[in-house]
């Protein structure tokens, strides 16, 4: 039966070849959009290099001061204070701190080349897990003594040495001359906390250490050592806040900082006020937002739907008039138009992986590496399911209602 049906399926779609080309184009558009956004959204947020253990990690990225007349300061925090108070907690496994990336510049050959730096502990390298594609992270021992070491990514590596050998080499980076000990592969933007073109000791800020205050240019890294711990660690956060907030010398000022994971932090951001992260709020705006991008398709494709099953009204009562049931008639029509939406879904993944491709290699995003993977096809796939459903429901219930006289007249009521 279920044969027959998509063999009717596929002679009704080369009968009216222009509405199969709108319903078509509709459906892989709109799948398309929806899988280059899901994909940026994984690649940001989703468990990928060097920041594979996402359900482990927690990230300290601003400290907000909130005076009771209303007026608010926030920022990267301070060495001193993060070494101080966020390094000794007790639940973490390990705890790192970096610094923000500062544009430098360095030259090779009269080129000048712009290059993000980001300076780091040891900690940091034990914490994320970079894929190395030659020597190794500095050591402790490095970290200790300032040593003029750097870990680079391949595209600097291609920028600077030409793609050969970089490992013991010597690169100068805004008029300090580094020895190469590592190369990773290209980290994206995307990932804030760890990205960088190079990353160097955090030792050779040593200047900064000691500077009192709560803001500065720092962030902290905290892995928990199993994923259970991560609501501990931020209750003894929230604890030791409590007591810098009762020892600070000016009263009436709110302190907030808190560990989160990354998109924990975009949504306190932007959607908590700096306090609360909304990451309930933030998935429900995503699926509304992705509700109503269907909307508008879905709805064209009803239309043209009652339109074509308008057309075989005759076919309806003539079944109708053999004793075909409604439920009969219901479950063809929608197995026409899931076959339909998933030759939409089918075209849509290949206009995802080219647009994919298209943003991988324009570059607007630095070092992106954008990919169908299999969450991302899983969600696709369900999505023309989805799509399929809500607009072949609808016209089939309608037609299946058509009394047998009715419909071989060509009637709809």
């Amino acid at each position: 039966m279920l044969k027959n049906y998509l063999k009717i399926a596929w002679k009704v779609l080369l009968r009216r070849k222009f509405f199969t080309f709108i319903s078509l184009f509709g459906i892989s558009f709109t799948l398309m959009v929806l899988v280059v956004a899901t994909s940026l959204f994984d690649h940001t947020f989703g468990p990928q290099m060097p920041e594979r253990d996402t359900d482990k990690l927690l990230f300290v990225n601003m400290m907000r001061e909130e005076i009771k007349e209303g007026h608010t300061r926030s920022g990267p925090l301070s060495y001193h204070f993060l070494d101080r108070h966020v390094r000794t907690l007790k639940t973490p496994e390990k705890v790192s701190i970096n610094s923000m990336f500062f544009q430098v510049n360095s030259y090779i050959n009269n080129r000048k080349l712009a290059l993000d730096i980001k300076y780091t502990d040891r900690e940091f390298w034990d914490i994320l897990d970079f894929n190395f594609v030659e020597g190794a992270a500095f050591g402790q021992q490095d970290v200790k003594s300032a040593n003029r070491v750097a870990v680079i990514n391949e595209s600097t590596r291609q920028k600077y040495f030409g793609g050969g050998k970089a490992l013991g080499q010597y690169m100068e980076v805004d008029q300090v001359k580094y020895k190469v000990v590592g190369v990773v592969e290209n980290v994206p933007v995307l990932r804030l906390h760890s990205y960088a073109d190079v990353w160097v000791p955090i030792s050779l800020k040593s200047q900064e250490f000691n500077k009192p205050g709560l803001n500065g240019t720092y962030f902290a890294t905290i892995k928990a050592a199993k994923a259970s711990d991560v609501p501990q660690i931020k209750k003894e956060f929230a604890t030791m806040m409590a007591e810098v907030e009762r020892q600070r010398p000016e009263k009436g000022v709110e302190l907030s900082s808190f560990p989160d994971t990354f998109l924990e932090s975009v949504t306190r951001t932007f959607l908590g006020n700096g306090k609360d992260a909304s990451v309930g709020i933030l998935y429900g705006l995503l699926m509304g937002l992705a509700l109503l991008f269907m909307l508008l398709p879905a709805i064209n494709l009803v239309n043209i739907n009652i339109s074509r099953i308008m057309e075989r009204s005759s076919e309806i009562g003539v079944r109708k008039a053999f004793g075909a049931s409604s439920s009969t008639i219901i479950g063809q029509f929608l197995v026409e138009n899931v076959f339909l939406t998933l030759l939409g879904g089918l075209l849509g993944f290949v206009l995802s992986a080219l647009a994919l491709w298209l943003i991988n290699d324009s570059g607007i995003i630095v070092y992106a590496d954008l990919s169908l993977n299999l969450r991302i096809f899983g969600m696709g796939l369900l999505l023309c399911l989805v799509f399929g459903l809500v607009s072949g429901v609808y016209p089939a219930f309608k037609m299946s209602r058509l009394q047998a006289v009715e419909a071989l007249r060509g009637g709809s009521k």
